[in-house]
């Protein structure tokens, strides 16, 4: 990364679009810019990248290529999955399922259905973010439609056991769907070890650009579309494809794969080497999220004494990092997450999220450590 930037480590909200995505992309916003509904060579072309794309994307999580839908990003996939299904099956089960730690892109569909008739349960967690099956389970009604779990919480990086919430879901006949958008690239993410009829992925969470995801669905799930036009994506999400980005998008998942077998233990290796530096010289740090059963490149951390905004802003010239997700970090108010985990207010105000990628360095990792310790001893002796 630039020197005269910040160390960046909040891979979790994005990630550098990778150089080999990038120039995958380039001849798409260049020469060969036709349209994939097109009968000539212009449209051929573009055709034939976006299903390389999709295969690559289907290769990445064990999918069939006929079962990829590709859409705007993972907000879009996430409505797609709820709202879709709820369209399908609202004429004879109107209940759904759904974590407390869920990202705002599946809670806020799920609260516009309950808005509209529908039921809805909220799981808890326990105190590492985590959903107990059983609780799923007793959940279950005769009239569910859906459980929807995220693989991977985007702020406190707890794996979520979605395998075995889908052998309960499946004995019942109900569909699951899980958000995996921060996990893809990180861990294995295989649509059949999950057991999950439809998942979420996000291009920029794994080295693709913004403005591009992907919805599983498995062959045979009722699922309908919410929005209408032509009959692209399986006449489930309608307008021309976004060629370039699909293109990345395929690119990224290409490279996702080829990394994973060392992607873990690298990113594992770096995470835990800041947080030893800055455990040996923060008395009373704590680690928020599961300890073992985590995101490879996630750290989050409660930080005594002080509020995560301040300290972050403090060391604002070492380290460019986050207090949780990107998409509602303007405030100080206690994350929903950790509120949902019954983490103490004091120590909540004081968290922040580190999230290390494929770019980041050991000399990076000193680094940011030294600057986080120097704000934090700064804000208090105060």
């Amino acid at each position: 990364m630039s020197t005269n930037l910040p160390i960046y480590l909040d891979y979790n909200a994005t990630t550098p679009v990778a150089p080999e995505v990038a120039d995958a992309m380039l001849p798409f916003l260049r020469e060969r810019f036709g349209n994939p509904s097109s009968s000539h060579p212009y449209g051929r072309l573009a055709a034939r990248a976006v299903g390389e794309a999709r295969d690559e994307v289907a290769a990445l999580i064990g999918a069939r290529s006929g079962e990829i839908v590709f859409t705007g990003c993972a907000t879009e996939a996430n409505n797609l999955a709820l709202l879709g299904v709820a369209r399908a099956l609202g004429h004879s089960r109107r209940h759904l399922v759904v974590s407390a730690v869920e990202h705002p892109a599946v809670m806020a569909p799920a609260r516009w259905l309950e808005a509209n008739g529908w039921s809805l349960t909220v799981v808890p967690v326990d105190g590492h973010g985590r959903v107990s099956p059983d609780d799923v389970a007793r959940a279950l009604r005769p009239d569910t439609a859906l459980v929807s779990v995220m693989h991977a919480n985007n702020e406190v990086g707890t794996i979520q056991p979605v395998a075995e919430i889908a052998a309960v879901t499946r004995s019942r006949g109900i569909l699951l769907h899980t958000d995996a958008a921060q996990s893809a690239g990180k861990v294995e993410v295989n649509v059949d070890r999950l057991g999950a009829d439809l998942l979420t992925l996000a291009g920029h969470k794994f080295y693709a650009t913004k403005g591009v995801g992907a919805l599983y669905v498995r062959t045979g799930t009722p699922i309908r579309p919410v929005l209408f036009g032509a009959d692209q994506e399986h006449g489930l999400r309608p307008g021309t494809e976004n060629v370039p980005a699909i293109v990345g998008l395929g690119a990224a998942a290409r490279l996702a794969r080829e990394r994973l077998p060392d992607a873990g233990g690298r990113l594992r290796g770096l995470r835990d080497r800041l947080h030893e530096a800055l455990a040996r010289s923060v008395p009373g740090l704590v680690l928020n999220g599961h300890p073992d059963e985590r995101l490879p490149n996630t750290l989050h951390l409660s930080f005594p004494g002080v509020t995560g905004r301040a300290l972050l802003e403090a060391a604002a010239e070492v380290v460019a990092a986050s207090v949780g997700s990107a998409c509602h970090a303007e405030h100080d108010a206690v994350s929903g997450v950790l509120a949902a985990m019954s983490v103490d207010v004091a120590c909540a105000r004081g968290a922040v999220r580190l999230s290390v990628g494929m770019m980041t360095t050991g000399d990076e990792v000193d680094r940011a450590a030294a600057g986080l310790i120097a704000a934090w001893r700064a804000l208090t002796a105060r």
